[in-house]
């Protein structure tokens, strides 16, 4: 069984779920990558969203072995055996567990933002991974959970090997996994795609599931016309939302690509209104040569932005990604298309060609430090344009901009950019 991304997996794994609700559970996502799978079972169970931070305490000189885990308000789940057979001062098993509580304290801070963690005392726990290797994590999560006073422990993911399922039936209550192939060697081989969650993901799908900042209700499933042809989107518009930016995903993405609606959510949350959209079919999608079609991705962009004008007679700017970066630029060139304002990330913008010195919006150029090849294709692009410009360098940043802070960045910019140059009111 494969699945497209994370969002897939979590709708799917909800599907099998349903006896749950009735006994009321909160559901746990283990960061990072389990928040999103999480998020969809949530919500499809009407349940409390929380995170369950646990940091795994390996022995010094032989971190890969694990004396135990410690959780959140002071839960510790101690090997006594492993500690004996160690041989290790106490002193030492003492300063690894105090360096993993520093890190512990960190990462639930980050990932809640302020709110209190969601009481387990008494309550049927789902603890939720968007996959499981060895299972080690797992099973301290489901420790841990137990130890936090729940008074059942269900473990779910979408895809497990066989012989990790069999072992973690011993730690969970119930355990929930949709695939179990004997040919596992990693859980991404699973995913369309597996692309990293980054922090400001997690934060804003905890902060959606508690009702704070914008709720996922504000986000209305279309149908964009594209000259006849019917395109999946999403359109999120703030109360007030002053502009709308159109997202230009890159090849082999889509509309529910993580690292676009973290950018997005950070657009919304200046009041931006946002429009992410599947340039192309699934039937177009599966002929490889379709998605660096920049012509067609162009005109469907076009086409796309006075569909979204009739519908919302808003501002426009675009987002671009990858190729979707020369789709948005020859969509702005296009005559009528007046389109207030481009970000490229990680983009070719190289390949709208002589169409770059028609471009009028002022276009915003960022590209990871360490993607070199991809900077000077930037570079070269950059000297072509006639419209104010600007090329921002993120040091250090490789071409997904998956680096701890590098996405965020991206956000800011973007954001700064656009609030500039498309008429947003003060907020």
């Amino acid at each position: 069984m494969f699945f497209a991304d994370r969002e897939d997996a979590g709708r799917r794994l909800a599907a099998v779920l349903g006896h749950l609700e009735q006994e009321r559970p909160v559901v746990l996502g283990l960061p990072r990558g389990g928040v999103p799978v999480a998020f969809e079972v949530a919500r499809a169970l009407g349940a409390p969203l929380d995170v369950i931070v646990v940091r795994k305490l390996g022995v010094p000189y032989h971190r890969e072995l694990g004396f135990g885990a410690i959780g959140e308000g002071g839960v510790r789940v101690i090997s006594e055996e492993i500690v004996r057979r160690s041989g290790v001062a106490a002193g030492d098993l003492a300063a690894v567990e105090h360096a993993e509580e520093a890190e512990l304290v960190r990462r639930a801070g980050r990932f809640r933002a302020g709110r209190e963690r969601v009481r387990l005392d008494g309550r049927t726990v789902l603890v939720v991974d968007d996959g499981i290797a060895t299972g080690a994590t797992a099973a301290a999560a489901c420790r841990v959970v137990r130890a936090m006073g729940a008074a059942r422990v269900v473990l779910a993911a979408p895809v497990a090997p066989p012989d990790a399922v069999a072992r973690l039936r011993t730690e969970a209550d119930e355990v929930v996994c949709l695939s179990t192939p004997s040919g596992f060697s990693a859980v991404g081989q699973w995913y369309q795609d597996f692309s990293q969650t980054p922090d400001e993901e997690v934060v804003l799908l905890l902060a959606q599931a508690a009702g704070a900042g914008q709720r996922v209700e504000a986000e209305e499933e279309v149908r964009v016309d594209a000259g006849g042809v019917g395109l999946a989107g999403d359109l999120a518009l703030p109360p007030g939302a002053g502009a709308v930016v159109v997202f230009a995903h890159g090849s082999g993405s889509s509309r529910h690509s993580p690292r676009n609606r973290s950018v997005a959510a950070a657009l919304r949350r200046a009041g931006l209104g946002t429009l992410l959209f599947d340039l192309l079919t699934p039937a177009e999608e599966a002929r490889r040569a379709n998605v660096f079609d920049i012509e067609t991705l162009a005109r469907r962009l076009t086409d796309a932005t006075h569909w979204l004008r009739r519908r919302e007679p808003l501002p426009v700017g675009y987002f671009g990604a990858s190729t979707g970066a020369a789709a948005a630029l020859c969509a702005a060139a296009a005559a009528g298309t007046e389109v207030g304002a481009v970000v490229s990330r990680g983009g070719r913008p190289d390949l709208a060609g002589a169409l770059l010195t028609g471009v009028r919006a002022p276009t915003l150029l960022i590209v990871g430090g360490r993607d070199t090849t991809v900077l000077d294709l930037n570079r070269q692009a950059q000297a072509r344009l006639r419209c104010e410009n600007r090329l921002d360098v993120i040091p250090g940043a490789t071409h997904l901009f998956e680096e701890p802070g590098a996405l965020e960045e991206v956000s800011g910019l973007a954001r700064d950019w656009f609030t500039r140059y498309l008429a947003v009111p003060d907020r």
